[in-house]
């Protein structure tokens, strides 16, 4: 053979051997699944069901704990749900985890094992863990490997609760307006505060058995940030992770327990701002999954449970008063500037100045005997000396507090700038938002994309009345924060009502479809 040809050999046709490798392999192990999925196809009626869990924990810095992909595959009469839970901030537009992965996950699970792009639901615990980049193909690989282990199973439905972990970070004030509690700026005065708003203490719970009564899988619903664990700790899943693991290590038998981030948007973990102790989001997890484990127990679980799904995608309005907010926001700001007071302290002479008036208010630079003292011999010179340093003072607190004022107006600024800018290039008046239902025996769930309000679930499981129906955001996609309408429309610019693209209108078109959704499971 002559060395004329053998570059064409070496390379031309290798390529194509690898590429038709390839695609042999896909076919085959497509076909391998295809068949496992077969052999356990069930009878008519029959469920079945099948888990996989892998750990996605980018470890090359520092991490507190794991973070976990986890599927869990649901058959019953030719209806297919493939149930994926991610310890992640959101499925794509922040944190590391693209806009491509949904659509390049469901293409795949399309070709390789006939899943089709509606059955798949995907849902992010808003854990701020960091993720591996390979993170698409273990979310896939997860999905080959509980389809591999599908077996019939049992299922019964629980509701639980717990209000010892979370509260509402929106305070109410005095004036009318709304501010939340965040890291990223201070709390208000004390006195200006009215009132805060509601939590939602429900767990929705579905738990899933082999026929002999082994626990397979058990699903939980629960509404609150998990950022609890700070950046320094290190990547952590925060307190679903610890609640996922109580559960897990008490039930045994491999069961994989799947967290579902609920209406989080405006619930943080309790004493979520203390400055007095190391935060730890360990605690309240093992609350939590000590209190699902509680309300799990009194399940039975029945055999042919149903199996429902639904899928819709809506229209939501963009929001169309971002100029006119910002504009408000920068001449506050400007206000603001303008208020700043003279005062001859800086924070060295302040404190000790601050700290004095308030312990000794009527002696504040010296013993009684010197006031008294000049005052005998009708001398002018402490007196005068404290009223210019109560004067400078209060014109410093003045200062702070606008300060801080700044700081929050600072920040909702940037995310209304940034969300203007998002609108803008989208260049149309709507985004798309898939609503996603799910009945599994008596269990029933509604999701949306955005980081719903609580009170926006609170008032659709009032609406549905019935006793096994939820709701959770952070579902096939992320759109932000979808608040109230009168969230929305706040004043006093906290990040629900600032971090967002939708107009105001978006909650009655979520809540009546969501509503609807759940009646017609």
């Amino acid at each position: 053979m002559t060395s004329t040809f053998r570059p064409y050999l070496l390379h031309f046709p290798l390529r194509r051997c690898a590429a038709a490798a390839r695609s042999a392999l896909f076919f085959f192990l497509g076909c391998v699944v295809g068949v496992l999925s077969l052999s356990h196809a069930g009878a008519a009626g029959e469920l079945l069901a099948g888990v996989g869990k892998v750990d996605i924990t980018d470890r090359t810095g520092l991490v507190n704990d794991p973070c976990f992909a986890k599927a869990l595959v649901l058959k019953r009469d030719g209806v297919t749900l493939v149930l994926i839970t991610i310890d992640a901030v959101a499925i794509g537009e922040i944190g590391r985890i693209g806009n491509d992965f949904l659509p390049k996950v469901r293409a795949q699970l399309l070709q390789e094992l006939g899943v089709p792009a509606e059955s798949v639901l995907i849902n992010a615990s808003h854990c701020h863990g960091l993720v591996r980049p390979d993170v698409e193909a273990l979310t896939v690989q997860v999905v080959r490997d509980a389809f591999r282990e599908l077996v019939p199973v049992k299922v019964g439905s629980a509701s639980g609760a717990e209000d010892r972990i979370s509260e509402n970070r929106r305070l109410k004030m005095k004036d009318g307006s709304e501010i939340d509690m965040r890291r990223a700026y201070s709390m208000p005065r004390d006195e200006e505060i009215a009132a805060v708003g509601p939590i939602d203490p429900q767990i929705g719970i579905a738990r899933i058995d082999r026929l002999d009564g082994r626990p397979l899988a058990l699903i939980y619903n629960f509404a609150c940030h998990p950022i609890m664990n700070p950046p320094s700790k290190g990547c952590s899943a925060d307190f679903p992770g610890f609640a996922s693991r109580l559960i897990e290590e008490t039930l045994g038998e491999g069961a994989v327990a799947f967290f579902i981030q609920g209406c989080a948007g405006d619930l943080n973990p309790v004493r979520y701002k203390e400055v007095s102790r190391p935060p730890d989001a360990e605690p309240l997890g093992d609350l939590l999954g000590l209190s699902v484990l509680r309300a799990a127990r009194q399940i039975r679980s029945v055999a042919n449970a149903e199996l429902k799904l639904r899928h819709e995608t809506l229209s939501i309005p963009r929001g169309t008063d971002l100029e006119r907010r910002i504009g408000a926001i920068e001449a506050e700001q400007t206000r603001l500037l303008k208020s700043i007071k003279q005062s001859n302290l800086n924070f060295k002479t302040f404190l000790p100045l601050f700290l004095e008036q308030r312990l000794w208010p009527d002696f504040p630079s010296h013993y009684a005997q010197s006031y008294l003292h000049d005052r005998a011999l009708d001398h002018h010179t402490i007196a005068p000396m404290d009223a210019d340093n109560r004067a400078g003072v209060e014109a410093y607190l003045a200062n702070l507090q606008t300060m801080e004022q700044l700081m929050r107006l600072n920040a909702n600024l940037a995310l209304l700038q940034k969300h203007l800018a998002q609108n803008q290039a989208a260049g149309q008046p709507t985004l798309d938002a898939e609503v996603t239902g799910v009945r599994l025996g008596d269990f029933k769930l509604v999701t949306f994309p955005g980081e719903l309000t609580v009170q926006v679930g609170l008032k659709i499981k009032q609406a549905v009345d019935a006793p096994n129906a939820y709701i959770a955001g952070y579902s096939n996609g992320y759109i932000y924060y979808t608040p109230t309408a009168a969230q929305r429309k706040n004043t006093g610019y906290a990040q629900e009502d600032c971090d967002s693209l939708v107009a105001p209108e978006w909650e009655e078109i979520f809540e009546s479809k969501a509503i609807a959704i759940l009646k017609s499971l």
